[in-house]
C-alpha cells in the first residue's frame, strides 16, 4: 500500500465531502484524509507494521484530500450543486445513513446523483433504518458506491478515498478521450460529406459539359451534312 500512496498526482481532483451529523467523525476523516505531520509520521509507522515498509522508504507522503463538511443531507446536496456550478466538482463524498431530523443517507445519495452522477460515494453505517436488500433496492447494484462498516480504521478510509478518487479521475480521463474520439469522428464525417457533396457537384458539372459538348458537335457536324451548298474550313492564311 506505501508504493500505492506515493504514486499521487498533485493535480488530481481529491476533493471530498463528508456528511454526517456527528461532529466527531468530521473531526476523524479530519485527521485521516488531511493529517498534519505528526499523523503523517503516525500513519508511517501504522504503513510499516501492517505492510512491513520501512519508514526510510516511505519519502513522499500522499498528497492531501481537500475535505468539505456538511452535518445535514440536503445542505450536503447544496454543496454538491455549488460545487458543480462553480467548475470545482467533489470526486466523492463519504455519506452517513441516519442523519436525524434531516434527509437520510439513502435519500441523500439519490438527490446527489440527480445534480452530479458522476460523484464516488462511500455510505456509512453502523445500523440503518433500512436493510441491505431495501438500501440496495432503493439505490441499485451501483458501482458508484461504496458501503462502509462503521467503526472503520484509518487504512481502510485512506485506502478507500484514493482509490474512488483515482477512479473519478479515470473516469473523466475516459469521457474526455470518448467526447474527443466522438468530436474527430464527427469533423472527418463532416468532411466527407464536404468532399463528396463537391464530388457531386463535379460529376453533375462534368455531365452537363459532356452533354453540351455533344450536342455541340451535332450541331456542327449536321450543319456540313446537311448543308444546300458547299462547305469548307479555312483558316486565316486560306489553307
Amino acid at each position: 500500500m506505501g508504493s500505492f500512496l506515493n504514486r499521487i498526482n498533485p493535480d488530481k481532483n481529491r476533493r471530498i465531502l463528508v456528511i454526517d451529523d456527528n461532529r466527531a467523525i468530521h473531526e476523524d476523516f479530519e485527521k485521516i484524509l488531511s493529517p498534519s505531520g505528526a499523523t503523517h509520521a503516525a500513519l508511517d509507522v501504522t504503513e510499516t507494521e501492517l505492510f512491513g515498509s520501512s519508514v526510510d522508504a516511505v519519502k513522499v507522503r500522499q498528497a492531501e484530500f481537500e475535505l468539505d463538511s456538511s452535518y445535514q443531507g440536503q445542505e450536503g446536496v447544496l454543496l454538491v450543486k455549488k460545487a458543480l456550478e462553480d467548475g470545482h466538482p467533489y470526486a466523492m463524498a463519504f455519506v452517513d445513513v441516519r442523519m436525524p431530523p434531516g434527509i437520510d443517507g439513502v435519500e441523500t445519495t439519490l438527490k446527489i446523483w440527480e445534480i452530479d452522477p458522476e460523484i464516488q460515494i462511500v455510505i456509512c453505517t453502523a445500523y440503518s433504518d433500512y436493510s441491505w436488500e431495501e438500501m440496495f433496492e432503493k439505490i441499485g447494484n451501483d458501482d458508484r458506491m461504496v458501503v462502509l462498516k462503521k467503526p472503520f480504521d484509518t487504512v481502510e478510509a485512506l485506502q478507500l478515498a484514493h482509490a474512488l478518487t483515482e477512479k473519478w479521475w479515470l473516469s473523466q480521463q475516459s469521457r474526455r478521450k470518448i467526447e474527443d474520439l466522438e468530436e474527430m469522428v464527427s469533423e472527418r464525417t463532416r468532411g466527407l460529406l464536404q468532399a463528396n457533396e463537391v464530388l457531386q457537384i463535379e460529376i453533375v458539372e462534368h455531365k452537363r459539359t459532356e452533354t453540351e459538348l455533344r450536342e455541340s458537335e451535332e450541331r456542327f457536324s449536321g450543319a456540313f451534312e446537311y448543308a444546300p451548298i458547299g462547305m469548307a474550313l479555312v483558316s486565316l492564311e486560306g489553307r
